[in-house]
Order: C-alpha cells, then structure tokens, then sequence
C-alpha cells in the first residue's frame, strides 16, 4: 500500500518516518522522499494513528491527489537538486514529465495554481537554496 507524506524533504525525514512505522508495528517496503510503501494494508484507525504520530514529527499524511501530485513534483525538483551528483541530460521540464508519466504543461498549471509559483521558479529557489548549502 502506498501512503503519501508532505514535508518529508530530507533524509532525516526519512528516518523519521521508518521510526514511527516501526512502532506502530507496519512493515515498510520503500521509503522514499515524500512516498512510503507498505506491505500491510491499514484500516481507518491504524490510518488516524499514523497520521497523528507523523503530525508529532511535522510531517503530514496526505489524501488528495492533487497534494499528491505537488508533493510529487517538488519532491523529484529536491531530490535533483539537492541529492543527484549530476544534471539531467534533458531539460528539466522533461526530466520532470518522464519522471511522473504526465503532460509537463498539466504539471505546470496544477503546480502554478496550488503554489502560486511556477515550477522554473521553484527550481531557481531551491538551486539558490543548493548554493548557500555549499
């Protein structure tokens, strides 16, 4: 079962998350930035505990796909800029689209009308935010 989580931007994040799987006695496949995979499937209040238990680490258990598709987004522009050793050969509107097998311009215009910033300026923020790290 996959479960989406906001916030999750970091390794420490991740670690976070496997902490409080472990506890609550579920056993994860993958946990990836913002993406976990199950191997049980959860019932209503096992879901409300998880959510309670990562609201306590300032993450968030998300539901609506939407928020999903942004967490996904932003989650493979943090992931390429902050953890990958080298550019993609393809422009990063490419990279983007092959990455969540969707039309980039039906990627740009969720992710403008959520966020209220294009994807380009999220990229220019956080290589900015890459660079001060450096």
């Amino acid at each position: 079962m996959k479960l989406y989580i906001k916030y999750m931007v970091s390794i420490r994040c991740k670690m976070v998350v496997k902490e409080v799987l472990k506890t609550m006695g579920l056993h994860f496949v993958v946990v990836d930035l913002g993406e976990v995979d199950i191997m049980e499937n959860i019932n209503l209040v096992q879901r409300e505990e998880l959510k309670k238990n990562l609201l306590n680490s300032g993450l968030e258990l998300m539901d609506d796909k939407r928020a999903v598709l942004i967490e996904k987004i932003k989650n493979v522009i943090i992931d390429l800029v902050h953890y990958s050793e080298e550019l993609p050969k393809v422009n990063y509107s490419d990279y983007i689209a092959e990455k969540l097998q969707h039309d980039y311009t039906y990627l740009s215009n969720i992710f403008s009308e959520v966020k209220g910033i294009t994807i380009q300026q999220f990229i220019i923020n956080h290589k900015i935010e890459r660079v001060k790290e450096l």
